[in-house]
């Protein structure tokens, strides 16, 4: 495992890390307190910053509002924006748990210090190689990073095993990615530290010399695939798979999850307990309730993603079980890492 607890100056580098993470991503709170109406819990209950909208976290939530008859304010942003929030604000944050959608915001809010260890109980929910070693944070759901196409022009046996071929010249001005998104650049992160920056590097300027296409997010991506302004790119699978089910089986873009080096793997979405907050057994509580069958069956039916609690049945669309999927490195993803990422980035011209 890499070394992971030396501090560094966590808020520089989040500064420096929102404007290529979170622009076009809706930057600044929104609040949403489901207390106070109608047959609604009058109980007050925790505060929840959410990196997760609020079509992929609202059933979940009002499931544990009903059921708890607590209401739990939530503050939606970006992950990364409410990492950096959650830093500046120390113990003192009103936060009372953290649910982040891309990992390197929860990794610095747990080097600042900031997060309480969970129950022994809430982590043996979810697989080790899901959760913290620490035990700090806990997976919530998975997210496959992969190559989607248009089956209207390519089958499988077109595509390459390893998606860092795709600066081959047979797929000049044929592919597109989204740069800015914060799975993009978390997967670069898995990528360099896996086999170097010289071949990050490589791939990233083969890609931008060979005409990759730059989408604003991960929603353009697949709508340019659809439409065949582009015949492949490097996708979250649960895009594709929420057009499928809208669309139904003729939509023209499938996944392939390519066989070698980081051609897909697991990024997840994490939970956590801030160490400050004086309503940390509520705030468990609310952990368990995001890890039952109930709600782990809500993030897999409304968003596509993999649930990873053990015997809550997938989406029948992820047709790929989340095992054959190779999962993330144990170790969360240092800040400085990303950052280093995205200086790379920069100097390919992929940012």
């Amino acid at each position: 495992m890499r070394p992971l607890r030396h501090r560094i100056p966590l808020l520089p580098l989040l500064a420096g890390l929102l404007l290529a993470v979170s622009i076009g991503a809706g930057c600044g709170f929104g609040t949403e307190n489901a207390g106070g109406g109608e047959g609604e819990p009058e109980t007050e209950g925790i505060t929840l910053y959410s990196g997760r909208i609020a079509a992929a976290l609202g059933g979940a939530n009002d499931a544990y509002e009903a059921d708890s008859d607590t209401d739990v304010e939530v503050r939606y942003a970006a992950s990364a924006d409410l990492g950096a929030q959650i830093v500046e604000e120390g113990e003192n944050s009103p936060a009372d748990a953290f649910f982040a959608q891309e990992f390197p915001a929860m990794g610095a809010v747990e080097d600042a210090g900031l997060l309480a260890e969970l129950p022994d109980d809430v982590l043996e929910m979810v697989p080790p190689e899901y959760r913290d070693p620490e035990g700090r944070w806990v997976g919530v759901t998975g997210r496959a990073r992969t190559v989607a196409y248009n089956s209207d022009v390519l089958s499988p046996a077109d595509l390459p095993e390893n998606p860092l071929d795709f600066t081959e010249p047979e797929w000049e001005g044929r592919v597109g990615w989204a740069p800015i998104t914060g799975s993009f650049q978390e997967y670069m992160t898995q990528v360099r530290l896996a086999y170097g920056d010289e071949a990050a590097r490589d791939f990233l300027q083969g890609m931008v010399d060979n005409g990759v296409t730059a989408y604003p997010n991960n929603v353009a991506l697949r709508d340019a695939i659809a439409n065949g302004e582009i015949d492949a790119g490097l996708i979250n699978h649960y895009y594709v798979a929420q057009a499928i089910a809208q669309e139904g089986d003729d939509y023209p873009v499938e996944l392939f999850y390519p066989k070698q080096g980081l051609g897909s793997t697991v990024l997840l979405t994490t939970i956590g307990v801030l160490e400050g907050s004086d309503r940390k057994e509520e705030a468990f509580d609310y952990v368990r309730f995001m890890l039952n069958d109930e709600s782990q069956s809500f993030f897999t039916t409304s968003s596509k993603e993999y649930p990873l609690v053990p015997g809550v049945k997938r989406d029948p669309s992820l047709e790929l079980p989340l095992a054959k999927i190779p999962a993330p490195p144990s170790e969360p993803l240092d800040l400085a890492e990303l950052q280093q990422t995205v200086e790379l980035m920069e100097e390919t011209g992929a940012l």
